[in-house]
């Protein structure tokens, strides 16, 4: 029987139809042998010629038989040749018979769907590659069990003498002190040894040099010298004979009121010897000027006598201000010998 043929049976059967089911035609499956002339050669050879097939009603096949039939094969029943002229005997069909409610007994009897058919032709799972969408659902349909992680044994405890004693806690002030320590070592290495940050330090000292030119520029070169017009107080607070030290240390000015020449005068002496340009001192004990740096010696009226002073001292020139006070004006000078000391800038009489 061929597919279409066992499909269209298995409909019947579906549909409780009890129509006849039609004989399959005759396959070529081996070549006929030669016809012989005797009647008796033709009968053998028409029957061989005739389908091999297992000779059950549709309704009693079973779904292996379908699945022969349909594959072609030949049952054991159907594959036996028939003797020509002979009756089969009866102890074949016995055990035919017999083969034949076994096989039954091992298949369900019952009419077969053509669902069930197809079904049991595929086989319940799909040979082969299956694609990602079919692994997925099986997947779901059977979930791989969990594996369990391994858990490792606990650690034994350690022994006492493998104990490590705690470390004594360290102050905290102490530790920050000491990386500060450490990051000012760092720092002073690096711009000691590294060219990088020595060039760097010369050009921050060079600019700094420069920006301190540019401000020294920017002021005048003035000296702050004293005032060269100042006053000396009033006449009548200077006694006869009397040397007036207390403006030497701010103007260089020895304030004397003496005789010079049989007329009592107020003069203003310049502190600064004739010989070196030193300071000499008053010595009121000595009632003289004396210098300190070669010796030389000086009278009340600032004549010299003793010493290696070539000439006296000067004098500035010295006037009654406005207001009644002496005024001394140091850009004045006087020498006594070239005869300015007879100039009456130079003195105020008493």
């Amino acid at each position: 029987m061929s597919v279409e043929e066992v499909l269209a049976a298995c409909r019947q059967q579906d549909g409780g139809g009890g129509g006849a089911v039609p004989e399959p035609p005759a396959p070529a499956a081996q070549a006929a042998p030669p016809p012989e002339p005797t009647a008796a050669a033709s009968k053998p050879a028409a029957s061989a010629a005739k389908p091999a097939a297992s000779g059950k009603k549709p309704g009693a096949m079973s779904v292996a038989d379908m699945l022969a039939a349909a594959r072609g094969e030949v049952s054991d029943d159907a594959a036996a040749p028939k003797p020509a002229g002979k009756k089969p005997a009866a102890k074949p069909a016995a055990k035919t018979k017999a083969a034949a409610p076994a096989a039954e007994a091992k298949q369900p009897v019952g009419p077969k769907d053509t669902m069930s058919i197809l079904a049991a032709a595929r086989g319940a799972a799909k040979p082969g590659p299956i694609s990602k969408a079919e692994a997925a659902a099986r997947a779901k349909e059977s979930p791989a069990p969990k594996k369990e992680k391994p858990t490792a044994p606990p650690m034994p405890a350690k022994p006492d003498y493998a104990k490590v004693a705690p470390a004594p806690a360290v102050d905290q002030a102490e530790r920050r002190g000491f990386l500060v320590a450490c990051a000012a070592i760092f720092a002073g290495t690096f711009f000691v040894t590294s060219s990088l940050a020595i060039g760097f330090s010369s050009l921050a000292v060079t600019s700094l040099l420069w920006v301190l030119g540019t401000a020294r520029f920017m002021f005048p070169n003035i000296l702050a010298e004293p005032p060269t017009v100042f006053t000396v107080g009033f006449p009548d607070e200077y006694a006869p004979g009397q040397v007036v030290t207390k403006f030497k240390a701010q103007f260089g000015v020895w304030i004397v009121r003496y005789e010079y020449e049989g007329q009592a005068q107020i003069y203003a002496l310049e502190s600064v010897c004739t010989h070196l340009g030193c300071t000499p001192n008053w010595l009121d004990g000595e009632q003289k000027f004396k210098c300190p740096c070669h010796g030389t010696g000086y009278y009340k009226d600032g004549i010299n006598f003793e010493g290696p002073a070539p000439r006296p001292l000067e004098r500035f020139a010295i006037r009654v201000a406005d207001d009644g006070q002496l005024e001394v004006d140091k850009s004045r000078k006087f020498k006594e010998e070239v005869g300015q000391w007879a100039d009456l800038a130079s003195y105020v009489s008493v």
